[in-house]
């Protein structure tokens, strides 16, 4: 999932100052993408990766510089070559990679601080960091209209635009050109929220495999000897009663994720009549298509209803079909082409 959710759970662990090394741009292909982050402290210590481990021994040499000086600025790798004498070496990526360096102090790590909290509570944050002038601060504007960081005059148009027009997950990271300056922009997203509903055996492993690829698991279920940490230890949240019970209580959004997997025909209808009438990111019941179908009154699930689910892997056991689930997961959270399992 998205790096900088580890990079900024490290900077606000971590007891001093310390560096972001950011993904600004790429030409050609390269291991990760315009807004991958990596935090590398005083003593070295690092968290994420911005390559395959082509350059981050450099990058680090780079940020303890920049820790010293107190001034951000950025650096190229140059991916292309395939002979020894490139920052490659010999790597073949056919990339050029620029990185930017914003050092961390007790001056600006409450702006990173606050960043994490609107994520934390589950507000998109756009971020435009000047890299014409590195004095200047990033300013940072949540959905809510929280404004942070540099730049007190009125936000540019289009950067609004950026903020309240941008799909969930999607957005543009990277460079941004004016007549006047040119800006890194990024998009912040919070963890995508996925609410499994059934707590029987085959759920821990789903919740294992979402929570590794980066969301938050919340289960839910009528029994609470199930649901409960003993029973699905890595969920981040254990909602026990029925339906018309929990769901009020989840206040779902177009941004959630839902999986019904509770293996019980009359509660799984109690959910979809709940349910369908939610905007959400995902719905998804396992079992066959013949067998979702029959939970509505029409006989027919409505499209958006996704049954049988997980992408075509040849899943079997329970860990396989939830890695199988949680491909597919991912795959609508990026935009992908659908593809069911059969």
């Amino acid at each position: 999932m998205e790096s900088y959710y580890a990079v900024l759970d490290a900077m606000a662990a971590a007891p001093g100052d310390g560096v972001f090394a950011i993904i600004i741009d790429v030409e050609g292909s390269a291991y990760q993408k315009e807004g991958t982050w990596m935090w590398i402290e005083a003593d070295g210590k690092t968290t994420g990766l911005l390559s395959g481990g082509c350059f981050e021994e450099a990058v680090a040499a780079h940020a303890l510089d920049v820790l010293s000086n107190r001034q951000a600025t950025s650096i190229s790798f140059d991916l292309r070559a395939e002979d020894d004498w490139s920052w490659g070496q010999g790597a073949g990526c056919n990339g050029l990679v620029r990185i930017w360096l914003e050092p961390v102090t007790s001056n600006t790590k409450p702006d990173w601080l606050a960043l994490k909290r609107c994520l934390d509570r589950g507000e998109h944050v756009f971020m435009a960091r000047s890299i014409t002038d590195p004095r200047e601060q990033p300013f940072f504007q949540s959905e809510t209209g929280e404004r942070f960081g540099g730049y007190s005059s009125p936000p540019r148009p289009e950067w609004l635009k950026e903020l309240h027009g941008t799909p969930f997950f999607r957005g543009r990271n990277g460079v941004y050109e004016t007549e006047e300056d040119t800006f890194f922009i990024q998009h912040f997203w919070p963890k995508p929220r996925l609410t499994i509903f059934g707590a029987g055996p085959d759920a821990p492993p789903l919740v294992s495999a979402a929570k590794a690829a980066g969301f938050s698991v919340t289960v839910s279920d009528w029994r609470p000897a199930f649901c409960q940490p003993s029973h699905v230890p890595d969920a981040d949240a254990w909602v026990v009663g029925f339906p018309h019970e929990t769901i009020p209580k989840l206040h779902l959004t177009e941004r959630d994720f839902v999986v019904i997997m509770t293996h019980q025909f009359e509660r799984d209808r109690e959910l979809m009549r709940w349910l369908a009438d939610i905007p959400l990111a995902y719905l998804g019941v396992l079992g066959p298509r013949r067998r979702t179908d029959r939970l509505f009154p029409s006989g027919t699930a409505p499209p958006f209803v996704r049954s049988p689910i997980g992408l075509p892997i040849g899943a079997r056991s329970p860990h396989e079909i939830a890695i199988s689930i949680t491909a597919e997961l991912i795959n609508v959270l990026r935009g992908g082409p659908m593809e069911t399992a059969r």
